[in-house]
């Protein structure tokens, strides 16, 4: 290597580290901000009179912009060139969000600041991966799609939420949660004003067919979009039902108090972050297909130990953490393989794709439907729906077309020798 190539290399990864963490936080604290109100749900339910099934609408309304924002806000990411603009608006708009939710006095006023919320939220992760993708060098693309979303974000939006929200809830109350919650989205949409470029566009095929296949129905000739959108629809579903009525089987059924719940889900909080990292270097080495098949079918595990382990508490928090390891998964078929499938040209567009249909679905239908039954039958219900839809996630990722280039070329390798 060229003497004068060494400091170009070192600045491009120190450029890339800062990236990393800047996007890893923003995501971090936009996810922070989404599962305010699952981890203030006891609270907000308690002095707002709120049944399971307002509580799962409160949620699912914020699932629909988040559907709809990502796709379409995606899309025009893609179609001018730019990054940067969306991100800092987004940035903004739900840190003010945030706020105005612990200002809600009834379910009305609750829902209308989720679903503003979801519309500024929902673009954000597609435009975060995207603008980490240009910044990372061939090796670390699943490496660093893991870490913004899958390090920092559970351990920022699940571990840090569930320890600082409760007990801030606890020690005054849950509308100067929701307030604390919307701070540090202003500090760094500010820092990634500052600190972060705007990404050189991707280098593309002739316009009018960019444009063709960025179009749903181009997209959707994919298998592999299809193939992740089903996943999509059952583990976001499986995950958005577990996260708003884990918390609530804890603190009901379960009879634990708010510190105790609270720490179990703080723990749980760091296992997508550990499931990411593992995750991520076994699809590096080894393909996408056989961890994402793996760890969707495991997120089935920690419904079944709260329905059926009747041990220590610390011996429960072990096993939802291992569950939710499955959560490592998300950048895969979220992220990565959209990305590896359609190219970068198009990658905010396809993942934006992915998210709607799997929020539109799981996220929409699976909280109100899941709460509805709650309030008739029990919480066990809401568990019993998301077990099943984690064993769903697995079965469709049965179907994955491997995207990883440096195994198929090493299967290219391999067919031209036999």
């Amino acid at each position: 290597m060229a003497p004068a190539a060494e400091p170009i290399r070192e600045a491009r990864r120190g450029y890339e580290l800062r990236v990393l963490v800047l996007l890893g936080l923003a995501f971090g604290f936009a996810y922070f901000d989404r599962m305010a109100l699952t981890f203030l749900a006891p609270f907000v339910q308690a002095e707002l009179a709120l049944s399971n099934e307002e509580l799962g609408w409160a949620n699912s309304g914020l699932s629909l912009t988040w559907a709809l924002g990502a796709f379409l806000i995606g899309r025009w990411s893609d179609a001018i060139g730019r990054r940067k603009p969306f991100l800092i608006g987004a940035l903004l708009l739900f840190s003010v969000c945030s706020v105005l939710s612990g200002l809600s006095w009834s379910f009305e006023t609750l829902l209308a600041t989720r679903v503003v919320m979801g519309a500024a939220e929902g673009p954000f992760l597609p435009i975060c991966l995207a603008i980490m993708a240009a910044a990372s060098g061939p090796s670390r693309q699943a490496l660093n799609a893991g870490i913004v979303q899958n390090v920092f974000g559970p351990i920022v939006g699940t571990s840090l939420a569930s320890f600082a929200l409760v007990r801030i809830a606890a020690a005054y109350d849950w509308h100067a949660a929701f307030f604390v919650a919307g701070i540090p989205g202003l500090i760094l949409a500010f820092l990634i004003w500052r600190f972060v470029d705007e990404p050189a566009p991707a280098p593309s095929a002739s316009r009018p067919a960019a444009a063709a296949e960025a179009k749903p129905q181009g997209l959707l000739a994919h298998r592999n979009i299809v193939v992740c959108s089903l996943v999509s629809a059952c583990a976001v579903g499986s995950i958005v039902v577990g996260s708003i009525f884990m918390p609530l089987y804890l603190d009901g059924p379960r009879g634990y108090d708010d510190l105790t719940w609270s720490n179990v889900m703080t723990v749980v909080g760091f296992c997508p972050a550990v499931g990411a990292i593992v995750i991520a270097l076994w699809s590096d080495r080894i393909g996408r297909k056989p961890p994402l098949v793996v760890f969707t079918f495991l997120m089935a595990l920690a419904p079944a130990a709260l329905l059926w382990f009747h041990g220590p508490v610390t011996a429960l928090a072990a096993l939802m953490f291992v569950s939710w390891m499955g959560l490592g998964t998300f950048p895969l078929f979220m992220g990565v393989i959209p990305t590896e499938t359609v190219g970068r040209a198009r990658a905010a567009t396809a993942m934006g794709l992915v998210v709607m249909i799997g929020e539109l679905t799981g996220g929409v239908f699976g909280p109100p439907v899941a709460g509805r039954l709650a309030d008739s039958f029990g919480l066990e219900v809401a568990l019993y729906i998301q077990g099943a839809l984690a064993i769903g996630a697995g079965l469709a990722a049965l179907l994955v077309a491997e995207t990883n280039p440096r195994v198929l070329e090493r299967r290219g390798f391999a067919a031209a020798a036999a």
